[in-house]
């Protein structure tokens, strides 16, 4: 007897072929927000610094304006921070995730039944 399938729709968005924004970009905004760091959100997120940096780096160069900024250390130490740009994607990102989750919401269900439930 198969278990359902429980399926989740992640919205990605791309610039050409380059993935510019998505789930994971946009947790990673709001672990930086709340921290106030880079490295700080990268370990709450088990990833690593370099890696962060590397999404930080992609969001910047795809979008109009910087959506994190930073501040090298100094007498009062460095920082970072998400632009309020920055936070206006991640609500716009967050509105289109929830459209696109109801939008598809009958389709999904019908789906799940035709979908082997996952073996891992």
């Amino acid at each position: 007897m198969t278990q359902s399938a429980h399926l989740n729709l992640k919205l990605r968005i791309y610039n050409d072929a380059e993935i510019a924004f998505g789930p994971g970009k946009a947790e990673l905004l709001l672990a930086i927000h709340a921290t106030g760091s880079i490295s700080k959100a990268a370990k709450q997120m088990n990833m690593s610094y370099r890696r962060a940096w590397q999404l930080v780096d992609t969001m910047n160069r795809n979008f109009i304006s910087p959506l994190v900024s930073t501040q090298t250390g100094g007498s009062y130490g460095g920082g970072t921070q998400v632009t309020a740009f920055g936070l206006q994607i991640v609500e716009k990102y967050q509105k289109m995730q929830r459209i696109a989750k109801q939008s598809v919401e009958s389709e999904m269900v019908a789906f799940e039944k035709l979908i082997c439930s996952s073996s891992k």
